[in-house]
């Protein structure tokens, strides 16, 4: 080829067994090689060809539009005569390039596997060498209006060939999409349409996501954001139904209360479904045992955090008192040379009513302690092992406690002994060990050079912060230096919710490895956030500009997971909303809650208008599933599927849509259940720090 021109082919496929004949009647104006006259002379050495497999067409058109000098417009547009059935429709663009980076928004395995445009939150396939960087972004103004296929992309490694498809689809695995064996193509007019960007900067090869979501933002999330999605109404009013629903109207089986050694500790339970509605027309079915836990997502001490500073605010003595509750059943986990379990349980039992068997707990008098169940090695809170990510966690919010909202020397007192013990077991190579053995406390065999290593990173600068002790700080800034050359360059994002969740894929052979025909790790963005966070920490203490570069790249890796635009085929709102996984798909997932401040933060340190605004974006978008008038489109769909909420159910709120990988206008997508301390609880807990330490929710 001739590296100068880019050549655009058309290339005719009909399945043998359709039996169509119509003829071509393509504009032949249209159909054209474009030369280096005709687009930027940046994309001369981008692409080597960009194949259409077309249909039978009646007739049809190709426009390209050159935007700028780094990026290319191309639209194709026909009219089937007919409808057609086939296996399959796509756009193929080669680069003339051979990339050693790839980043795409999900994975597909093999040949049979897409990328659905069900996980299109910020939709975009990248690929790099040392020299240049290649992004293709479908036009969403065009999925805006409907299109009567799906949508895919696809990024093969292997063939280096990035595609932009249409065809029927199903779930797989959890969650992964495999194409069809044949699709219906109906008659009448089809559009599809997609921008090429081009780069050879330094810059953007440093950080190949600042131009795709600076785009996205500009083009689609800020128009959005500025009429009002996520949410229009003050966000007061949702944290007002959270703490009414937590601790009135469902107090009864949310909130619980007990003794430990004569103390009096208390803290909502950790999970509540449909069946423990005042509403609900049958018995109840406890959907997992009645615990409180203190772990990376489902932190009572955070939860009780966010209380504490919206009872300080507004006065309310009863929510004082229980957030206190909370802190003291934290501090009464018991320390194990410093180490410390992650969740309080009851035993359970079934009781039989009527002919069926109901899951109930047997009390509190029957507690014990455990560790997360989310582990490679048991399912069973009493045997799993020791998790330093949770603990680093807990630690961590002890210590802000300590320093934004109360001086309790015990809680200071409680993280040192944890720190002590964190400092002993780090390695030479600077990370911290995944697990530890529940009986011998030594490390086991999953993620001992994870980036959940990041999270105690920021543990240990603020207990330096707080101590000025320098152990702290160089075993901190060893972790740092790690996950920045080993996890940050290869997007190596693996931590406990990447395969030891509900999204397993991987578990058994894919743990340290990448998918060979993506090029790409299975990847969780919650270890993106941790990092970015640990980053923006070691930049404070150290002004060294480095940190900050690593940490934007890290963050915008993670804002490629966030919804850039409202997709029709979504009955929520969902704009600001994250995923999670490249391997599952969530929208409106609680964790943008906790991921909120971050981005404001990093947007007001860099001057950055996109950042806030969807860091405002995503913390709005924390409140979008809640059941409640302020929602009138979700308390649609939560009717539909649950007909007999009413008043006392508002606040109810599930921690995501769309987890199956489909929704509907029937409801499907929405869940059962709520977890307050990540969901309700925690969207509360966040819009009460940020008021704090910003002012005024932003509109």
């Amino acid at each position: 080829m001739n590296t100068r021109t880019l050549i655009i082919t058309f290339v005719w496929m009909i399945m043998s067994n359709i039996g169509i004949c119509a003829q071509e009647h393509w504009d032949a104006q249209e159909r054209i090689e474009l030369n280096k006259g005709v687009f930027p002379k940046n994309f001369s050495k981008a692409i080597d060809a960009i194949q259409y497999d077309l249909l039978g067409i009646e007739r049809g058109k190709s426009h390209v539009k050159v935007i700028d000098n780094n990026t290319l417009y191309i639209n194709l547009s026909f009219s089937l005569k007919n409808s057609v059935q086939q296996g399959d429709w796509r756009i193929a663009v080669k680069p003339d390039f051979l990339p050693s980076f790839h980043w795409a928004p999900h994975l597909t395995p093999t040949d049979r596997n897409v990328i659905d445009q069900h996980v299109f939150r910020s939709p975009a396939l990248i690929v790099a060498d040392d020299h240049q960087t290649l992004i293709l972004i479908p036009d969403l103004d065009i999925m805006q209006k409907g299109t009567p296929v799906r949508w895919y992309m696809d990024m093969d490694a292997s063939s280096n060939t990035l595609i932009l498809g249409m065809c029927n689809n199903h779930v797989s695995e959890h969650v992964l999409f495999e194409r069809d064996q044949e699709t219906t193509y109906p008659k009448g007019d089809i559009e599809i349409g997609f921008y090429l960007m081009y780069s050879d900067s330094k810059e953007v090869l440093r950080n190949p996501f600042k131009k795709p979501l600076e785009f996205m933002w500009s083009r689609w999330g800020h128009t959005a954001y500025v009429k009002g999605n996520p949410v229009k109404e003050s966000l007061e009013k949702y944290v007002q139904h959270t703490y009414n629903w937590a601790f009135n109207s469902w107090s009864e089986n949310v909130w619980q209360q007990f003794e430990l050694d004569g103390n009096k500790v208390g803290a909502p339970v950790f999970i509540v479904n449909v069946t423990q509605s005042p509403n609900y027309p049958g018995e109840i079915n406890e959907r997992e045992f009645r615990s409180i836990w203190n772990q990376a997502w489902f932190s009572s001490l955070r939860s009780a955090s966010g209380l504490y500073r919206y009872a300080r605010r507004t006065g309310n003595r009863e929510l004082f008192a229980k957030a206190n509750l909370t802190k003291e059943l934290a501090l009464s986990f018991p320390q194990r040379n410093g180490f410390f379990y992650g969740l309080i349980g009851t035993e359970m039992h079934e009781v039989e009513i009527d002919g069926k068997k109901y899951n109930r707990s047997k009390g509190w008098n029957t507690y014990y302690w455990g560790n997360s169940n989310r582990n490679p090695y048991t399912w069973n809170p009493k045997e799993s092992p020791y998790h330093i990510l949770d603990m680093s966690w807990t630690a961590l919010l002890m210590l802000r406690w300590y320093d934004e909202l109360e001086k309790d020397a015990r809680l200071l007192a409680y993280a040192e002994d944890y720190a002590m013990a964190l400092l002993g077991i780090q390695y030479e190579n600077g990370f911290f060990p995944g697990w530890l053995d529940l009986k011998t406390m030594q490390p086991m065999n999953h993620l001992n050079a994870s980036p959940e290593t990041s999270l105690s990173v920021t543990f240990l600068l603020k207990l330096y912060e707080l101590t000025h002790k320098e152990e702290y700080k160089r075993a901190a800034f060893r972790a740092m230096n790690a996950v920045i050359h080993e996890i940050i360059p290869v997007g190596k994002w693996e931590d406990f919710e990447t395969y030891w969740s509900c999204s397993r894929y991987g578990s058994d052979n894919l743990v340290g490895k990448k998918v060979l025909r993506n090029n790409m790790h299975k990847q969780n963005n919650f270890s993106m956030f941790w990092t970015a966070e640990a980053l923006l920490e070691c930049y404070r203490l150290t002004s060294n500009k480095e940190y900050l570069d690593y940490g934007q790249r890290t963050l915008d890796e993670l804002l490629m997971t966030q919804a850039s635009w409202q997709p029709p085929y979504m009955y929520v709102n969902v704009l600001g909303g994250f995923g999670v996984l490249n391997a599952d798909g969530e929208w409106n997932d609680s964790r943008e809650s906790l991921f909120s401040e971050l981005i404001i933060q990093y947007g007001k340190l860099l001057d950055k208008p996109e950042y806030i605004e969807r860091g405002y974006a995503a913390l709005k978008a924390s409140f979008v599933m809640m059941y409640c008038t302020e929602n009138p489109q979700t308390k649609q769909q939560w009717e539909k599927v649950h007909p007999f909420f009413a008043s006392e159910d508002y606040g109810f709120m599930m921690e995501n849509y769309g987890h199956g990988g489909r929704t509907n206008p029937a409801g499907e997508g929405m869940g059962e259940f709520t977890i307050y301390d990540w969901g309700n609880g925690a969207a509360a807990e966040a819009y009460n720090r940020i008021l704090d330490k910003f002012g005024k929710i932003e509109k």
